[in-house]
């Protein structure tokens, strides 16, 4: 019976091995990049010329005149802004409609009801735009959805009972939120990345924020950007940073030091297992604790 269980898990392992797209990724995006479009596009031409026998060079450019989206997504998809106000949990998410000012207590029962995903002040990241009829719908921080992932599924081992593969909880995930830009009429189709900031600056502030366009990392000091590599935390490293080197955290907690000021640590991990302990006096990494 356990080698028979062996000889399947072997087998599936195999499978998949085969197909390098099948493994899982941490986020959905389901606006394909510019890149992506011009290759998927480029592929089509191709197959359609060869078929007529004309051939076509598959490095051929496309231009992104022929659907201006493209470029909006390059633009914003994965930028970094600041929230100014929370956005709440859950697959619902906060409709923001143009050119109105939001409704407070909408955003305020949102919150109370699925809980808070993103707090004001909070930077966050635009994961994922899709666009619709009359809106356009952004994934924050990876979105709301937890994601398949078939090594959790998998179990090799003796006994009744083994445990699976992989032991990752998969932190962080589904903890982010989803917002709609309403336009209560078709979304402009030469709405440019400069109008659209502008439409979504009601709920995020994208001034000082570094941009995803930019290799920020090659910016830091040279033992954060060690500490990047490496996975660790270090004192004196920001908010961002930390995200950077250990991803969102799963636990938050704020107190008062011995001298009444206020704290917040960031828990990674879950006792008895290995749990990372970083406290921010501030804005700023003040304390960095591992336990095994």
């Amino acid at each position: 019976m356990h080698l028979r269980r062996t000889l399947v898990v072997a087998a599936a392992l195999g499978f998949c091995a085969g197909f390098p797209n099948a493994a899982p990724t941490g986020a959905t995006i389901a606006a394909p990049s510019a890149g992506q479009a011009a290759s998927s596009a480029k592929s089509s031409s191709a197959s359609s010329s060869s078929s007529q026998g004309t051939a076509q060079p598959l490095n051929t450019p496309v231009d992104p005149r022929l659907d201006p989206r493209l470029e909006l997504i390059r633009m914003i998809d994965g930028e970094f802004a600041k929230a100014l106000q929370p956005l709440p949990k859950g697959k619902k998410g906060l409709t923001v409609e143009v050119g109105k000012p939001i409704d407070m207590q909408k955003v305020s029962d949102m919150n109370r009801l699925y809980g808070t995903a993103i707090t004001q002040g909070e930077t966050l990241q635009i994961s994922s735009m899709v666009f619709g009829p009359h809106s356009i719908v952004f994934e924050i921080n990876d979105g709301p959805k937890k994601h398949f992932h078939f090594r959790d599924h998998i179990q090799i081992g003796m006994g009744d009972n083994p445990p699976p593969l992989s032991t990752d909880s998969h932190p962080g995930e589904g903890a982010g939120s989803t917002l709609i830009l309403e336009y209560h009429h078709p979304v402009p189709r030469d709405l440019t990345a400069e109008d659209l900031k502008h439409d979504l600056a009601i709920i995020f502030d994208f001034s000082h924020q570094k941009s995803a366009t930019v290799n920020w990392v090659d910016t830091l000091p040279p033992e954060f950007q060690k500490a990047i590599e490496d996975h660790h935390a270090v004192v004196g490293m920001d908010q961002d940073t930390v995200v950077a080197a250990l991803g969102r955290p799963d636990h938050k907690v704020r107190q008062r030091d011995d001298d009444g000021n206020e704290t917040e640590d960031w828990i990674y991990g879950d006792p008895p297992a290995r749990t990372v302990f970083v406290t921010f006096s501030g804005d700023k990494v003040t304390k960095v604790e591992e336990f095994n």
